[in-house]
């Protein structure tokens, strides 16, 4: 029998992905009291406009998820760049970006349909900066465009970190969200290699039972295979962190919460990527100490959280 590149890396994962795949019940709900507290809706309700500004170099519109109450008692919000999974629109994401929006952050999504290379993730935040920096308009003046982050999905998670890289300090930090082993990449414009990172902070999260990304690196295989190998590539002066959760697959960031709505890839859905990643905006774009706490290593809370989060790593301090 001849075995391919694709059975080779992800052969010795099979065992632990199987387990992790039907060991968990509780579909991923919070535990820890910090990110008990950011799974919750955030304090601003949210307004979202599907194609309320245009448009990113390939002609694709922005999707705008936002605090309804834009601006009230003089708060500037920060911007979210949001970056789509291949062939996937924004409103996929819905539940997920609704939740960012409810705590303080302004969402701009490009509805472009394969964000690997990053750039139209890029273009929609400067987009938004430019129309905050107007003098008049809905956006003047209401906008935080010195901390400005990005997040993604699969082909939208290397696509955010793309845009990270490209933005000359512009984007601060990134959530890359099942980021794809580079042996998915398609091209070299669309793969990322984290070890070029030369500013900026990062938190990797993915599922226990997504082969496409897989949580641990098989011994002998050369490249970023998987999100240890992400993680450790990342230069020592970057502040970073990484995180499994148990159980979910590929596609349960799509969850609206739950699975109902998604085809394939699905174990739990959304629940357990609404927590910490929002603990991790609040801490690196609003400041926010409470949120800090979950990351520190050794004794930051998502360390403890084993019912729901393995293989976490950090050298925030």
């Amino acid at each position: 029998m001849t075995i391919t590149r694709r059975e080779a890396v992800l052969g010795p994962l099979a065992a632990f992905i199987l387990l992790s795949a039907t060991g968990c019940t509780k579909m991923n709900m919070p535990t820890g009291t910090i990110e008990k507290k950011y799974f919750a809706a955030g304090p601003w309700t949210v307004t979202y406009k599907p194609s309320g500004e245009c448009c990113d170099s390939n002609n694709n519109a922005f999707d705008l998820y936002y605090p309804t109450n834009l601006g009230a008692g003089g708060f500037k919000h920060p911007i979210i760049t949001w970056a789509n999974g291949t062939n996937t629109l924004p409103v996929q994401y819905d539940y997920f970006l609704r939740h960012l929006a409810s705590w303080g952050f302004f969402v701009v999504a490009t509805r472009d349909l394969n964000t690997g290379t990053g750039t139209t993730v890029l273009e929609a935040a400067a987009h938004m900066v430019m129309l905050s920096n107007q003098a008049t308009g809905t956006y003047a003046g209401k906008l935080d465009v010195h901390h400005i982050g990005a997040a993604g999905h699969s082909q939208g998670a290397t696509g955010s970190i793309n845009a990270m890289k490209n933005s000359t300090g512009t984007i601060q930090t990134v959530i890359p969200i099942e980021l794809p082993s580079q042996m998915w990449c398609s091209s070299s414009a669309n793969c990322v290699d984290t070890s070029t990172l030369g500013a900026g902070s990062i938190f990797f999260v993915d599922g226990s039972a997504d082969f496409i990304s897989p949580p641990l690196q098989p011994p002998g295989v050369p490249k970023e295979q998987s999100i240890a190998a992400y993680y450790s590539a990342v230069p020592a002066p970057l502040v970073k962190a990484k995180g499994t959760l148990v159980g979910p697959n590929h596609a349960d960031i799509l969850g609206q919460p739950d699975c109902s709505a998604v085809l394939i890839g699905c174990t739990y859905g959304v629940y357990g990527y609404l927590g910490y990643p929002t603990a991790w905006l609040m801490y690196q774009l609003q400041g926010d100490a409470y949120a800090h706490q979950a990351f520190v290593k050794p004794a930051g809370e998502m360390f403890f959280q084993l019912e729901n989060w393995i293989f976490v790593e950090s050298n925030v301090q």
